[in-house]
């Protein structure tokens, strides 16, 4: 595979060469520059008003139909195809490489063999996910399979820390919530308290902590099975201020937009019409964080994560999953965009931009707001979104782990966890493609005989 992977990226850059006379250099320049001009169009629409937006809008839609007619009218595109089909079968081939190095990947703790719980307690939010606890009957099929339902009034705020509190008072020695992962983190946080076992039931609207624990975000019923047939796996558990959080908490922009009553109802309408005033053309106030001894000076939106994810560049495949949650380490990335330059720069070269830090951390200390020319402002709070709660804290405000701490009891027939992408290195894959037989290399280690996030049957 690292061989085809080398021969078809050796065969796009070829099939430019041969048509350097019919244009070859002008497929690659051109495409470049439409990528660069969409991204400037993208920054324009969502941080300015105005004129400006609306070429912002016309630079979106126009750039990538620029480009494609000037490689019809140039008669390019066949090169420009054939260029694109080889570098996608060699980027293809050279993750199919990467992915069988003979070496052992870190991968999570397997799950465990679990004892049937004897006085499991559930809570569950009619209202999640438009209704799932209803339409997919999680009531009678948790009480059928011998737990104790307690359903929230949709009608009056319920205090569902108390009522967790409650249930293990009352002799629970499993705590479980059909619900949002707001809702998910202050049950976990109980159950972690008192080393109880904790069910996930996939019913939240998008079910991030169901989905990287390898979990059914399709039929949250199919959660349910655990209770009778279950194995339990021991992840990491978030807190910032003390407030538990299961995936993420975020600062600045998008915490800003969360914050707004509207938001809940009209979310793109919203971010959309509220980010040129937070964003002000990238002169909009910032952020002054600092992740174990690494400052993050003037941030415009922060992420810090319970373990971070595959892939922090949004156009990657791993885009949105993490592969473990129990590696002790808060994934953290920082968005610093000061102008369009800038934003055309994040989306050609992705993670190696100076507009984004990527980095892990076991503690993040979010100092507070600062003006666009690093002035600290008065206010001594700042919002935060904690597993898309809109809150507002005191600062500094500081992020941890408390590596596994939770016990997350699974069922043991699950779809499991998608391995992510491995990172491109075309030097490993030449050594992959051409290894040198007379090294002494060390002896692999066995590779596991199964993802212990996936079904053992």
């Amino acid at each position: 595979m690292a061989r085809w992977a080398l021969g078809a990226a050796g065969g796009a850059v070829l099939v430019l060469l041969l048509a350097l006379s019919g244009g070859g250099l002008l497929v690659l320049v051109s495409g470049l520059v439409g990528l660069a001009a969409g991204a400037v169009g993208l920054w324009w629409a969502v941080a300015h008003r105005g004129p400006l937006r609306v070429l912002g809008a016309v630079l979106v839609v126009g750039a990538p139909i620029g480009v494609l007619v000037l490689y019809v009218v140039g008669g390019l595109w066949l090169f420009a195809l054939a260029a694109l089909a080889l570098w996608s079968v060699a980027l293809g081939c050279a993750r199919e490489a990467l992915r069988r190095p003979g070496e052992a990947v870190a991968g999570p703790a397997p799950a465990v063999p679990a004892a049937r719980p004897a006085q499991p307690v559930l809570i569950m939010n009619p209202k999640s996910g438009g209704g799932k606890v209803g339409r997919f009957g999680l009531v009678d099929k948790a009480e059928r399979l011998g737990a104790r339902v307690v359903l929230l009034d949709p009608a009056a705020p319920a205090d569902v820390d108390a009522l967790a509190r409650k249930a293990v008072a009352e002799g629970a020695d499993l705590l479980g919530v059909a619900g949002g992962d707001g809702t998910q983190a202050l049950v976990a946080a109980v159950a972690a308290e008192h080393d109880l076992p904790f069910l996930v039931i996939s019913a939240g609207t998008r079910n991030h902590f169901a989905m990287d624990l390898g979990l059914d975000r399709d039929d949250p019923a199919a959660c349910l099975e655990a209770l009778t047939d279950g194995e339990e796996l021991r992840v990491d558990l978030g807190t910032v201020a003390g407030r538990p959080f299961v995936n993420t908490v975020s600062f600045g922009v998008y915490a800003d937009v969360v914050q707004r009553p509207e938001y809940r109802d009209a979310k793109a309408e919203t971010a959309f019409d509220a980010l040129p005033d937070l964003l002000q053309g990238g002169q909009g106030d910032r952020l002054d964080a600092t992740a174990d001894d690494t400052r993050l000076p003037g941030q415009q939106a922060i992420l810090v994560s319970n373990n971070p994810y595959a892939a922090p560049d949004p156009l990657t495949a791993g885009a949105g999953h993490r592969s473990r949650l129990d590696g002790g380490r808060l994934g953290v990335i920082g968005i610093r965009v000061d102008g369009a330059a800038h934003a055309a720069d994040l989306v050609v070269r992705g993670t190696q931009s100076a507009a984004l830090n990527v980095l892990t951390a076991l503690r993040v200390e979010v100092h507070g707001g600062v003006t666009n020319t690093g002035v600290p402002k008065e206010e001594g709070t700042v919002a935060v979104a904690v597993d898309g709660e809109a809150l507002v804290l005191p600062t500094p405000v500081v992020c941890v782990l408390r590596p596994r701490a939770l016990r997350v009891l699974v069922p043991r027939a699950r779809p499991g966890v998608v391995p992510p992408p491995p990172p491109l290195d075309w030097r490993r894959i030449v050594r992959l493609a051409f290894p040198d037989h007379h090294a002494s290399l060390p002896t692999p280690r066995p590779e596991p005989s199964e993802d212990p996030y996936r079904s053992g049957a």
